[in-house]
């Protein structure tokens, strides 16, 4: 994230950039200086969740209900000090940047495979430095901001530049985050999460300016640095021989500054004393050996200009420029024009960018794949300055872009009828999932719309486990039915609907490309009803039909009745739970009588309980168990927003019906063989609402042929695969697959392509 090895740098060599400063002094500052102005920092949030997850155990899925209390005492130190707060999330992940998300989450599933090594030898969770952020995470902190009345925004990009630009255009106190980014992007002060003391709210600012002063250059330089040093744009190994010369004849070495540090001395030097030497009589692909990189390089060093903003290293216009994020229409309260690159035969400014099918430049006014004059790609508007509907330059369609064609040699093993997913062209319904996305009110909804392209970051899965499938693969049917949903009716009718980029992290999957999913038809109660039916009727019928869709994502419509009978917020967790043992057959009578005993148990305990309760051991099986459950809470967010919000979102928010640790505890007790009245704590009203829901839960499972037992009932026959001895589960298609040899799910290599119909259900 951010700069290599900018962060150590200035840890080690220049310190004096790191100044100690109190925000409420600064705060009290900034309304001397700006009468009637809220001092406002905006925070990027995702530097910030390590910081902000303080509970001692997070093995186990997460400690939801202490989580929710920290953000509380956060957001309320900074309210007492009159600091409003903008929280900014990353919406999806750039093109451009998918190597490198890519690359950390390969490293992330080997430090998981340690982390159930260590569970499995040491029966106990691994120190702080082996922590895991538990899943669902920066998901679940979006709406425990907004439930706690606060400013919460989901990014169209990356959300760095968002939250620079949000800075700058807002004149906010500064940013907070963690992320040497922010040295680099012109904006507002930048001060470190990982120093801030919450009782005091001091922190470390790190001055940009000071920087330059230290390496000799201006703060406009600090892009062109930032891409020949190795960034999220510019890989590390782009400008390593580079960097290389620049060390060799650089004669300021300073001992204590390490390699690294003497490496970005070096090229700061090159930067002022070589290329600014010839700044403006030559190009700068002629003074840097660019290569077949000078469109990744031109692509960095823009990226890094907010609006209004210009680089002296662009004055010529640069072939091969893909300027999607610094072109943005004109903001009507800032009065900020849009960054432009100069064309040094007309004296014009004219915006350019690379067409990548006839390899020239066009005007970047021009959508460079429509050839249509007038498609302007647009930065998201903020709630503070957002156009009213009339308004003719907010127009939704012009942030689409076409998916891109599908290579010939990523589409291996790919049947040759599938069809890569088109974007909703419906411009009201777009809007709606555009504002629901930029508000964090939903999940996913707009990125499949928009891009047919999703993500999903590491869970805790042990590789080893041949027992349990992926969440990945156990959600998958409910997905291609959202996307049955949210993609509409497919040309001419055919029965093979388009396909949908998944990058979902599991174990054996590369991420070399993506997995291509999909639609999955679906039948709803009155007939499958259209988005506008489900977003924006308010007739009072459309609220059962939003209830009907998000039981048939489930394929739970035969349970209707027996579900609404079922008190909030224990409903939704009840619907998954049927999900669940429905399609996973090596979940057993002892599992669900712990996951009913915990939700149960959780509503009578206070944050400061489940802190203090203590554990016999840590067991793999069931820290797998938590992951899962909670995975299945973030695929409940999805399906209800998709669906229009039949149920409100705060009946399966976590702290409301999972807590990590005590669903260990009931997991322990339950595999002992403890009664219902000891998981129930000797409480007889949740004894009886523990029978009810077990109850409804067995029932809609028997109608699907799935009788739920014992383990000790178990035969010595038992294969532990998705469906049960006899049953036809099975995974069509693949060339991976080992029918008949264990676990197909966890042979599922990258090239893996077959989804038309629905493995994972057991018929």
């Amino acid at each position: 994230m951010g700069v290599r090895g900018l962060q150590g740098f200035v840890g080690s060599t220049c310190p004096h950039i790191c100044t100690v400063v109190n925000i409420p002094k600064l705060a009290e500052q900034h309304r001397s200086r700006y009468p009637g102005s809220t001092p406002t920092i905006v925070v990027d949030a995702m530097c910030c969740l390590r910081y902000w997850y303080t509970p001692e155990s997070w093995i186990c899925g997460g400690q939801w209900r202490e989580y929710f209390s920290a953000l509380r005492e956060f957001v309320a130190a900074f309210t007492s000090a009159g600091v409003k707060l903008i929280f900014f999330f990353d919406g999806m992940v750039e093109p451009g940047k998918r190597d490198e998300w890519v690359k950390r989450r390969l490293k992330n599933n080997r430090e998981i495979s340690k982390i159930f090594h260590h569970i499995k030898s040491k029966r106990d969770q691994p120190g702080r430095n082996m922590f895991f952020i538990p899943s669902g995470l920066a998901i679940f902190t979006r709406f425990a901001l907004k439930a706690l009345g606060q400013e919460t925004f989901c990014s169209l990009q990356e959300a760095d530049y968002e939250v620079a630009a949000y800075g700058l255009q807002h004149n906010c106190l500064g940013i907070l985050g963690e992320d040497t980014d922010y040295l680099i992007y012109d904006t507002c002060p930048y001060f470190s999460i990982g120093d801030l003391c919450l009782e005091s709210l001091e922190t470390i600012m790190l001055c940009r300016e000071k920087l330059c002063e230290s390496l000799g250059l201006r703060v406009a330089d600090l892009p062109l640095l930032a891409c020949l040093l190795g960034n999220d744009t510019t890989p590390e190994g782009m400008f390593e021989s580079f960097r290389y010369r620049c060390l060799s004849s650089y004669t300021a070495v300073k001992e204590n500054a390490g390699k690294r540090g003497n490496t970005i001395l070096a090229v700061s030097d090159y930067i002022s004393k070589v290329l600014r030497l010839h700044q403006g009589e030559k190009r700068v692909e002629e003074l840097l050996p660019l290569g077949p990189n000078k469109a990744l390089f031109y692509k960095g060093v823009t990226s890094y200009l907010l609006p209004g903003q210009k680089s002296p290293w662009l004055i010529q216009t640069p072939k091969g420029v893909i300027a999607d994020k610094q072109v943005v229409s004109l903001n009507p309260e800032s009065k900020q024009e849009v960054p432009m690159c100069i064309d040094s035969d007309s004296k014009q400014e004219v915006p350019m960018c690379m067409d990548p099918e006839s390899n020239q430049e066009v005007p970047m006014c021009t959508d460079p794949e429509s050839k249509q004059e007038g498609s302007v790609y647009t930065c998201p508007e903020f709630k503070q300055n957002l156009p009213s509907e009339t308004d003719s330059e907010f127009n939704v369609e012009t942030r689409m872009r076409p998916h891109p064609e599908i290579k010939q040699e990523d589409a291996m093993d790919m049947e040759p009828e599938i069809k890569q997913a088109t974007t909703v062209s419906d411009s009201e319904i777009l809007k709606v999932a555009r504002m629901q996305h930029i508000h964090s009110e939903s999940y996913l909804v707009y990125n499949i719309m928009s891009s047919a392209e999703i993500e999903c970051s590491n869970t805790l899965e042990d590789e080893l486990d041949q027992a349990l499938p992926s969440q990945a693969f156990i959600y998958r049917p409910v997905r291609q039915r959202v996307y049955a949903l949210l993609l509409g009716d497919w040309e001419d009718g055919a029965s093979i609907g388009p396909a949908v980029k998944e990058w979902f992290v599991y174990p054996g999957n590369s991420l070399k490309h993506p997995d291509l999913v999909r639609p999955l038809q679906m039948t709803v109660h009155g007939g499958m009803p259209s988005l506008e039916v489900l977003w924006l009727s308010q007739e009072p019928a459309a609220q059962a039909r939003r209830l009907d869709t998000l039981l048939a994502c489930f394929n739970l419509s035969s349970s209707r009745e027996e579900l609404q009978a079922v008190e909030s917020p224990l409903r939704a967790l009840c619907c998954l739970l049927i999900y669940l043992f429905v399609q996973v057959d090596t979940l057993s009578l002892e599992d669900l009588h712990a996951f009913i005993a915990q939700a149960l148990c959780l509503q009578g305990k206070s944050a400061s309980q489940l802190m203090n309760l203590q554990l016999d051991y840590i067991n793999s099986r069931a820290v797998q168990l938590g992951s899962l459950l909670v995975r299945g809470l973030t695929t409940l967010v999805l399906v209800n927003s998709a669906c229009g919000f039949p149920w409100t979102t705060s009946e399966f928010m976590p702290w409301h019906v999972f807590d990590g640790k005590l669903f260990h505890q009931k997991y322990l007790q339950s595999e002992k063989g403890c009664a219902a009245d000891v998981l129930l704590e000797q409480n007889r009203s949740w004894l009886t609402k523990f029978h009810n829901l077990k109850a409804v839960v067995c029932k809609a499972c028997s109608k699907e042929n799935r009788h739920i037992v014992s383990r000790t009932h178990w035969n010595s026959h038992y294969t532990g695969r998705l469906g049960r001895q006899g049953s036809s589960s099975h995974r069509t298609g693949s060339p991976h697959g080992h029918s008949g040899q264990g676990q197909p799910w966890r042979h599922q290599g990258p090239g893996s392509r077959q989804h038309e119909h629905d493995p994972w259900r057991r018929y």
